[in-house]
């Protein structure tokens, strides 16, 4: 470590779905010594502008301005909670959720905070599950497939929706007037750094997962044209930015920055980062065959190779793209924590609301204790998970969540549990592609939110057989954060000695269960039919029902 303050400070700010959350920590030993939240005033924009303008289906923006809020309010708080002096923060590093898109002007300034955008969902934030760019995704995969471009086999031969380029051709396409009006198209995790430092630095993670960016460059003009001749100069014109390697420094904090955050101008701003890909040096997984689950409301599968390998529906591989030195993998499920949510919102009668509130314990406790009750098969039903699409490994947002089995004795609980098998299959799935295409897991490590379900942590290594170990941080990406912001003030080397000194894990803490894993293997044999079958052509009827709900929509 360099340098002798043992009282050195860094601040991580994760920047989530619904909220942002600011951690401070010892440089010396990970102490995490203060935290606080801030609420996005708008959350989600799913279903109507905040003018009240209904949104077509399948959409998600937010808005940019909340995201300073968080640097306004929940940094100070943080300091606050953990009693500290602003002038021992030595730094300071953020990471986002990704593919979140922004277009913005020459300076920076989103579109939608001008006069003639005001009212254009387009000028928007395009939250990362914005998923109704499908249709110019599919058109993306089918002309690399045509032309077999070199770096499709690097995304599993599949590019989603929810990325940079999908984003941006039906950005051209929907609003060609926006489109010429913005000047940047920046991930929200560049943004945030921009508003922090004045500078512009584009990410290498998020332009290597997100951004299709290989070997140094991106997709050519000449595929670019096939797709749209106005999209030809989209890297170079809106897209293409100098390139930030992971844990090195963007610049330093501005007077307005410090102003707002209360911390010393000047200090060491760490390059923007992707919320999974931080969180993996914070639960010390830094070499081959760890695979990181980050766990909230979708979940994102991140680890580390020491060889390139093609694994089909994957999010991408990039050198380098966790840690120096190794490929960096990174897969997902589009929705689990989000399931949880929709079910308990929707689907669960009063008296079960009742039965929580009396017993003084969320819904989320009282059902996961009542299926804890249950044995494996029990409930006699199988779920598909894709109730917000599929990320890995079939790439596809049009596809929609299943529930087989039920009947007039199906209780809530039932339909509870087998909605966590069934996002515990989807991992399954995703392990063995991995395990496949030979990268192979020997350990799961759980980070996020979901960590404090035993029961799920426990359904999940009977599920994929595996040691399940869990992150001790209840904030691993906002540690994550700070551990990058160590390493570009200098008081470490790079990220894996920041993660020797500051990360921590709780080894092995579930592991199968072997008479559980047995029948789990039954259970996991009947989704994967049912997953093949919905999802890879059997039966096609999930897209036409997206078809037909989108033209009911649109002849409203």
């Amino acid at each position: 470590m360099a340098g002798d303050r043992d009282d050195a400070l860094v601040v991580g700010v994760d920047f989530g779905t619904l909220s942002g959350r600011a951690v401070v920590v010892r440089v010396r030993d990970g102490a995490e010594l203060g935290t606080a939240v801030h609420e996005f005033r708008h959350g989600v924009l799913d279903r109507a502008m905040p003018d009240g303008t209904p949104l077509p289906p399948d959409w998600a923006l937010q808005v940019p301005r909340d995201y300073v809020d968080v640097l306004r309010t929940a940094v100070p708080e943080a300091i606050k909670d953990a009693g500290a002096d602003p002038a021992a923060v030595i730094g300071i590093g953020t990471d986002f959720t990704a593919c979140t898109m922004i277009p913005t002007t020459t300076d920076g300034t989103p579109l939608c905070e001008l006069p003639e955008f005001a009212n254009n969902p387009h000028a928007y934030v395009k939250l990362w599950k914005h998923h109704a760019a499908q249709p110019q995704a599919d058109r993306i995969n089918q002309v690399a497939a045509a032309r077999k471009e070199g770096w499709l086999p690097c995304y599993g031969g599949l590019i989603s929706s929810e990325w940079e380029f999908a984003k941006g051709l039906q950005l051209l396409e929907e609003a060609p007037d926006v489109y010429a009006a913005m000047d940047h198209w920046v991930e929200a995790a560049d943004w945030i750094v921009w508003q922090l430092t004045g500078t512009y630095v584009r990410n290498a993670c998020t332009a290597g997962y997100k951004g299709i960016r290989q070997d140094g460059a991106y997709p050519s003009q000449d595929y670019l044209r096939e797709l749209n001749p106005g999209f030809a100069t989209f890297v170079r014109d809106k897209l293409d930015h100098p390139i930030g390697d992971l844990g090195d420094r963007a610049g330093t904090l501005t007077k307005l920055a410090a102003y707002w955050t209360g911390l010393p101008e000047g200090i060491a701003v760490a390059v923007g980062n992707v919320d999974a890909h931080v969180t993996a040096p914070a639960a010390q997984a830094v070499e081959p065959g760890r695979l990181v689950a980050i766990m909230g409301t979708s979940t994102c599968h991140v680890m580390n190779g020491a060889e390139l390998r093609e694994v089909p529906g994957m999010c991408g591989v990039v050198d380098g793209g966790i840690v120096p030195g190794l490929w960096g993998y990174e897969a997902g499920q589009s929705g689990v924590g989000d399931i949880f949510a929709w079910f308990t919102a929707n689907q669960v009668p009063p008296e079960y609301h009742e039965a929580a509130a009396a017993a003084g314990i969320s819904l989320h406790e009282h059902l996961t204790s009542l299926a804890a009750r249950q044995k494996p098969g029990e409930h006699g039903l199988i779920a598909l998970d894709w109730h917000s699409g599929n990320r890995s490994v079939l790439v596809d947002h049009e596809l929609s969540g299943v529930v087989l089995g039920q009947t007039l004795a199906t209780r809530p609980e039932d339909i509870y549990r087998a909605l966590m098998e069934a996002t515990a299959f989807g991992t399954r799935v995703i392990v063995e592609a991995f395990a496949e295409a030979g990268v192979p897991v020997t350990e799961l490590v759980v980070a996020g939110g979901l960590v404090r379900n035993p029961l799920l942590m426990q359904i999940y290594a009977d599920v994929t057989n595996l040691p399940l170990s869990t992150i001790r941080s209840a904030q691993g990406p906002a540690l994550g954060s700070a551990m990058h912001a160590a390493v570009a003030a200098g008081a470490y080397d790079d990220i894996r000695a920041a993660a020797a000194a500051m990360g921590s894990v709780n080894s092995g803490v579930y592991r199968p269960i072997p008479e559980n894993a047995a029948v789990y293997e039954k259970l996991y044999m009947e989704y994967a039919d049912l997953h093949d079958h919905f999802g890879r052509g059997g039966n096609d009827v999930m897209h036409r029902l997206r078809a037909l709900r989108r033209a009911a929509v649109a002849g409203r």
